[in-house]
């Protein structure tokens, strides 16, 4: 059930009711026949209304008197000035108090402010949806009936540029029960428009906190080799130990991982392994092989789970040797994922933690084609990933879940959580 915040008229001390003012205020638009939004619609007008009376309520306290009132002190008001100001409903002209000595610092729009940080926000959240300057500025224009140059929009989103920097090489906790690793394929134009890997980690806290703990862009080279460098750089910034590290199937991957935490288990990632077997197989028989596979990574232990791959191997190894070879070259790494607890086994199997995240990272990806470099690449990444759950609720359902899995890490991994 949602929490209803009262609005309470500040002259008479009565609850307003919000349905009825919205009701009030369609009424009037229809009446008027004007828009809700836009320059002369009735939200524009309300804006224009409440942001004056914020600010003679500002020039009443800077001043020590109220509007009309009698004053012995030497300052007073001067007037007013006219300025239009881009809101969250459009540009709203707005008349902004003057005192005689220059003084008066308004806080709720400041002198040369012409957005406020609404604004901003709307800007940040177009751009990481994957949306060019082109088209926010074509989406103020469309929706609010606002010329907004593209340079003003780059430079809105520039602001973000030190905020990701200090982001990205904040402190990390000592210990991390689960990090998942994964590299995302960006188109970047280096030239030549060219694919380009950008990695990503994403750790587990202790506190069943979900945390993105960086992005890095690709430089080309190997990619165990360009990973241990990121592992490197994460251990460095506080993360001196990692319980169990979930990835992919990468050559060089396993070793890369452990010379930065010598006691982390590497575990293959269940759900690239699985769709990496559809890959060599024809669709047609992908919900079948899904059954039949089911039985290997759902097995209580080892000794099962060959069993249960020889029966696999025996009615599909024929007609898809891949795939036999692909599961004999993973299998070191998947079957630590036999010896854990249920518990552990949900959190390293769940695809939420870093598929969720990885799919809005392509549909931004998606939707801008491909960036000019890796600058505005990383910026469209990370505006994605502060504008993650923004009402906490996918933070209490994951610490909710959590905590059985606590209890069988803190088992598993005696003395290490803490």
């Amino acid at each position: 059930m949602t929490d209803v915040i009262e609005m309470i008229d500040p002259v008479t001390g009565e609850i307003i009711d919000e349905q009825q003012l919205a009701e009030q205020l369609l009424k009037q638009a229809k009446e008027q026949g004007v828009d809700l939004v836009g320059p002369h619609g009735v939200l524009n007008g309300l804006t224009k209304r409440v942001l004056e009376t914020a600010l003679e309520a500002e020039m009443t306290e800077h001043l020590g008197y109220e509007k009309h009132g009698n004053t012995i002190a030497e300052n007073a008001r001067n007037g007013i000035r006219s300025k239009t100001v881009l809101t969250e409903v459009g540009p709203v002209e707005i008349d902004v108090p003057r005192d005689r000595e220059g003084s008066f610092e308004p806080k709720i729009v400041k002198k040369r402010q012409r957005r406020l940080t609404g604004v901003d926000e709307i800007v940040l959240s177009l751009t990481a949806r994957g949306l060019t300057t082109g088209e926010v500025a074509a989406h103020f224009d469309d929706v609010y009936g606002a010329s907004v140059s593209k340079d003003t929009i780059s430079r809105i989103t520039d602001k973000v540029i030190e905020e990701m920097t200090e982001w990205q090489n904040r402190p990390l906790d000592r210990v991390y029960p689960v990090v998942f690793i994964d590299a995302l394929v960006v188109k970047v134009r280096d030239g030549q428009v060219r694919n380009k890997p950008f990695y990503i980690a994403v750790g587990v806290t202790v506190n069943g906190e979900r945390d993105i703990l960086g992005i890095w862009a690709g430089d080309g080279g190997e990619g165990a080799k360009f990973w241990l460098g990121v592992l490197t750089e994460i251990k460095n910034r506080g993360a001196e130990d990692v319980c169990i590290v979930v990835c992919d199937g990468l050559k060089g991957l396993p070793e890369s991982i452990n010379t930065a935490w010598p006691l982390a288990t590497v575990q293959t990632c269940i759900i690239h392994l699985i769709r990496n077997t559809f890959r060599f197989a024809s669709r047609h028989y992908w919900e079948e092989m899904g059954k039949d596979l089911r039985p290997v990574y759902t097995a209580p232990t080892e000794a099962a789970a060959r069993e249960r791959f020889v029966e696999f191997d025996a009615k599909w190894g024929q007609q898809y040797p891949a795939i036999s070879k692909l599961w004999q070259n993973a299998w070191s790494e998947f079957v630590p994922f036999l010896d854990w607890d249920v518990e552990i086994r949900r959190i390293i199997c769940s695809t939420n933690a870093i598929e969720s995240l990885n799919a809005r990272y392509r549909r931004a990806v998606r939707a801008r084609g491909h960036f000019p470099n890796d600058a505005a690449a990383l910026k469209c990444l990370y505006l994605v990933t502060r504008s993650l759950d923004p009402t906490g609720r996918g933070r209490a359902r994951w610490a909710t879940r959590w905590k059985p899995a606590l209890n069988a890490f803190a088992i598993a991994f005696e003395g290490r959580i803490n």
